[in-house]
């Protein structure tokens, strides 16, 4: 019988994926100082994006130097954002936001990875008109469902989704209205285990088999290169390898 990884192995591993989720949260800090001043308490985009670092254990003094980068006070490597769009097997439509410092490198690695896996990419706006931009707050199953409510009604929230599978909610608001939504439900003592602003799809759809899979890869690969910073599709894999 063969031997699984080894611890060691296994911490690499984790540091590795931590590693690249911190390089990550670092650049889209870093695009938000330098696009809107380094001072959060002026600047909503800066906000979301220190609060995503510290929810993954990202240090103050890491957050503090990636500001301080941007505003030009240490020296630093400037990012631009782009976004691709595209298709994967099944029709399944793909947006990918990237945060580079070299577009030739970058549009490379994205083309390949659709190519790599049955996909295509696509022009500008040949995907982006079938989602929606939206503040999300997720809560996990067990969460209580009358109280989630009367607070996110309270907090100016859009809806209340409520999750039949497993019991868990989402709370969704306009992009504009998160952060207060957010403040809102947290002083009411509601903490969601995920909070973003995210693009979700108007229409999920549903692919299986062999195709769900070539689609989960391809996702997978986009979300693992090092210039991607979101990933967002249309896809349902509930069934995928049914």
């Amino acid at each position: 019988m063969g031997r699984g990884p080894s611890i060691e192995a296994r911490k690499n591993a984790t540091d590795a994926k931590r590693g690249k989720i911190f390089t990550k949260i670092i650049r889209e800090i870093g695009v938000a100082a330098r696009a809107g001043g380094g001072d959060p308490a002026n600047n909503p985009r800066l906000r979301v994006a220190i609060d995503k670092g510290l929810a993954a254990n990202m240090s103050k003094d890491v957050v503090e130097r990636a500001i301080k980068k941007a505003t030009g006070e240490l020296e630093g490597v400037e990012y631009e954002e782009i976004r691709y769009e595209g298709y994967a097997p099944g029709g399944v439509a793909v947006i990918v936001d990237c945060l580079t410092d070299n577009k030739v490198r970058t549009v490379a690695d994205v083309r390949h990875a659709f190519g790599k896996f049955g996909g295509n990419l696509g022009t500008d706006g040949s995907v982006a008109f079938m989602f929606k931009k939206l503040g999300v707050l997720s809560f996990a199953p067990g969460a209580d469902e009358e109280k989630i409510t009367e607070a996110a009604i309270e907090a100016g929230a859009d809806d209340v989704v409520v999750y039949p599978d497993d019991g868990s909610i989402d709370v969704l608001s306009a992009p504009d209205a998160f952060e207060v939504v957010k403040a809102t439900m947290e002083g009411a003592g509601l903490r969601p285990d995920i909070a973003e602003i995210t693009m979700r799809a108007d229409n999920d759809i549903a692919v299986a088999g062999e195709t769900a899979e070539q689609v989960a890869k391809l996702l997978a690969w986009l979300e693992d290169l090092d210039d991607v910073q979101n990933v967002y599709s249309n896809a349902d894999l509930s069934d995928a390898y049914a």
